[in-house]
C-alpha cells in the first residue's frame, strides 16, 4: 500500500513539473530530462514510472482532467439549478492562477496535437472532459433548457454551443494579462445561460 502512495505522489510531482516546463519553456522543451530537473529528481529515477516523453505527457493530461473533475464535482454539490450550472461552468474559465495554469497547459497540448498525432488522444481526452462538464452544467438547468423544444439533438446542440462559448471565453481570458478584469467573461457566461433558459 505505501508503495502505491509513493508512486501516486511521484506521478503528481512529475505531472506538476511537466506543467511548469510547458508553461515556462514551451512544448518543445518538454523532455524527461527537463521534467526530472524541474521536479528535483534524477532522470534515472523517472525511467521506471515514465519511460518515455509520451508517458510524461499522458500523466500531465491525466492530472489535468482529474483536477478539473474534482473542482467541478465540488461546484456541482454547492448549488442546484441555474446557480449550479453557473458554478460548474465557471470552473472551466481561467479566473485564478490554478485554472490559468491548467488552461495554458491545455492550450499547449492542443497546439502540440496539431502537428503530433501521438498527442491526438490526449487532446481528445481533455476535449471530451470539458464537453462532459458542459453537459453536467446543463443538466442542472433541467427542463429549463430551451423550453418547448424537445429531443436529444437539441440537447446535444446546447451542450456543443456551451462548450464553444466556454472555450472561446477561456481563450480570450488567457490572452489578456493576468490579474486584469475578467468580469466581462462572467457576464458573457451569464448571458449565455439566460439565453438557454429563455
Amino acid at each position: 500500500m505505501p508503495r502505491s502512495l509513493d508512486l501516486d505522489d511521484r506521478r503528481r510531482t512529475v505531472s506538476e513539473a511537466a506543467w511548469r516546463v510547458l508553461v515556462r519553456d514551451g512544448a518543445a522543451e518538454l523532455s524527461v530530462r527537463k521534467v526530472a530537473a524541474e521536479a528535483g529528481l534524477p532522470p534515472s529515477s523517472l525511467r521506471y514510472a515514465f519511460p518515455t516523453q509520451a508517458s510524461v505527457r499522458d500523466a500531465a493530461v491525466a492530472l489535468l482532467v482529474s483536477r478539473l473533475r474534482e473542482r467541478v464535482d465540488r461546484a456541482a454539490r454547492s448549488a442546484g439549478g441555474r446557480d449550479g450550472a453557473r458554478a460548474v461552468l465557471l470552473e472551466l474559465l481561467p479566473l485564478d492562477d490554478e485554472r490559468r495554469v491548467e488552461m495554458q497547459v491545455t492550450v499547449s497540448f492542443v497546439a502540440l496535437a496539431l502537428t503530433d498525432p501521438s498527442l491526438r488522444a490526449a487532446h481528445e481526452r481533455t476535449h471530451e472532459a470539458v464537453r462532459e462538464v458542459c453537459a453536467q452544467a446543463l443538466a442542472h438547468l433541467g427542463a429549463g433548457v430551451r423550453p418547448g423544444v424537445a429531443g436529444d439533438a437539441v440537447a446535444r446542440t446546447d451542450v456543443e454551443l456551451t462548450h464553444a462559448v466556454v472555450d472561446g471565453l477561456a481563450l480570450h481570458l488567457l490572452a489578456q494579462a493576468p490579474g486584469t478584469d475578467a468580469s466581462w467573461a462572467v457576464a458573457a457566461l451569464d448571458a449565455h445561460l439566460d439565453a438557454l433558459t429563455r
